[in-house]
């Protein structure tokens, strides 16, 4: 059986175009930006992106900010991004086994983790939430975004997908890729493996006991309204 992470480190076609993808990677860091000015961080704010995907704007994000941390966990993805990121000063790169190397505990302003938390297991998700409190600083901000909820199926993401495919120009791409998803590894995998889902009352209590305040944050960071973001602050 295949895995989510070997998925993300190979070759996909989750987005449906090239106008696909950098519509995805603006509405992420525009996402994140809105999470720094909320969060009244200033420029010297250390921001981690996890889970970041190839995060083609990051050099906006690192403009605004002290510290960039780019960690994935694709080995293919991470090299892409130093690639293209790796003369900004201010920008670090890892995996994240290697994550320590390059962001201590205690020092992160915020720390940004989208559309990831369906590809765990709840064990996973548990000691990922100890991780990210241990690098938070005690006034820190974690934001969790793009959580399913029970009642979001395949269906409401391809309503999202066609609805902003219409608003931004690749509709037709769009259609063709809903085509070519139907036979792709990731229906596949998503059939074997499934995508992990939380109704909002339990995220806020699993939080909870991973020493977190949290509340929903409406509305969702990226491009699907249907699933949910949470901000989340460490209890000192």
């Amino acid at each position: 059986m295949a895995d989510w992470r070997s998925f993300w480190d190979g070759e996909h076609a989750i987005y449906v175009s090239d106008r696909h993808k950098a519509v995805h990677y603006r509405a992420i860091a525009d996402g994140i930006l809105a999470h720094v000015a909320e969060a009244g961080l200033g420029p010297d704010a250390v921001v981690l992106d996890y889970a970041c995907g190839e995060a083609l704007e990051s050099a906006r994000v690192a403009g605004a900010v002290g510290r960039l941390v780019l960690c994935d966990g694709a080995p293919s993805v991470v090299a892409k991004l130093r690639e293209r990121f790796g003369a900004l000063p201010n920008v670090a790169f890892a995996l994240p086994e290697d994550l320590n190397a390059v962001l201590a505990d205690g020092t992160a302003d915020l720390i940004v983790v989208s559309s990831l938390i369906q590809y765990l297991s709840e064990a996973d998700f548990a000691a990922l939430l100890d991780r990210f409190r241990a690098k938070l600083k005690p006034g820190g901000r974690l934001v969790l975004a793009d959580v399913i909820p029970p009642d979001a199926g395949m269906a409401a993401d391809i309503t999202s997908l066609l609805r902003n495919a219409w608003r931004h120009g690749y509709l037709p791409a769009a259609l063709v890729g809903l085509v070519a998803t139907a036979v792709s590894p990731y229906r596949k995998i998503r059939s074997e493996i499934g995508l992990a889902t939380y109704a909002e009352a339990d995220m806020l209590a699993l939080m909870a006991r991973h020493g977190f305040s949290a509340r929903r944050h409406h509305p969702n960071l990226g491009l699907t309204p249907h699933r949910m973001t949470f901000v989340a602050l460490p209890v000192v």
